[in-house]
């Protein structure tokens, strides 16, 4: 079966190669590194450029709808495609709940902080605890829904550092600009600056969703799909997974 699902794409792709597209891909920031690795493969096979536009989910939702050339939009929680779905911008039938992730407190490598539940937030020396922007940004509202969750929001909102991303979230705490931060477990397994404080058992924090899709607008829509189906293919999941991401619950 796995034989004849790579026969069937190595076609589609082969196919494809005779008219090669540039695929612009917005994706959210924490996908990067895995993103990186699938599209350099992915060209070699097909000869399609991938472009990647990489930033908060809430950023490039606003430019798709602002008319940006975007052929896939691959957003780190569901809300974002919610509301391209309800401006009727996606193709239809090619949205899908792909993966999935948890939420990491980190600090410095060298940090003496004896952070190792989430009451030792409330802590003197944790004056500034970065979290990517927690009002539009998909891992600042995971990170404040969990707070929120376990009563802490309001005791340590004065100490939170909103970031433009979930990686200037993990910048932060790299370069000591803030004591601690929650970012995704995958942004903390790339980075060698940081360490995991505790991590936010899948059970206990929100239900982290990536979902993907083509945009209705794409110029190369059927290279787009063709790319959209690889992004779930098992070839794709693999590389994911190596990155730390969790299958879509």
């Amino acid at each position: 079966m796995r034989l004849r699902r790579r026969l069937a794409l190595l076609l589609a792709l082969t196919a494809g190669a005779l008219h090669a597209a540039d695929l612009n891909v917005y994706a959210a920031a924490s996908l990067a590194d895995a993103l990186g690795e699938i599209a350099k493969a992915y060209e070699s096979l097909s000869g399609d450029t991938i472009r990647l536009n990489l930033g908060a989910s809430s950023t490039l939702a606003l430019q798709i709808r602002q008319g940006a050339p975007a052929d896939v939009f691959f957003s780190a929680d569901e809300a974002k495609l919610d509301a391209l779905a309800q401006s009727d911008l996606l193709a239809p039938g090619t949205r899908r709940s792909l993966l999935s992730n948890t939420l990491v407190l980190v600090v410095r490598v060298d940090s003496s902080d004896a952070i190792a539940t989430p009451a030792d937030l409330t802590k003197p020396s944790v004056r500034h605890l970065a979290v990517a922007e927690p009002q539009t940004v998909p891992a600042g509202i995971y990170a404040k829904a969990w707070l929120e969750t376990i009563g802490l929001w309001k005791k340590i909102s004065d100490r939170i550092v909103p970031t433009e991303n979930v990686r200037a979230c993990l910048a932060a705490v790299e370069a000591g600009n803030a004591d601690a931060g929650i970012v995704y477990r995958t942004d903390a397994l790339i980075s060698k600056k940081v360490r995991v404080a505790f991590e936010v058992p899948a059970t206990a924090g929100p239900a982290i969703s990536y979902g993907l899709a083509v945009l209705k607008d794409s110029r190369r829509p059927d290279a787009a799909r063709r790319f959209a189906t690889h992004l779930a293919s098992p070839e794709a999941r693999a590389v994911f997974l190596k990155y730390g991401f969790l299958p879509a619950r």
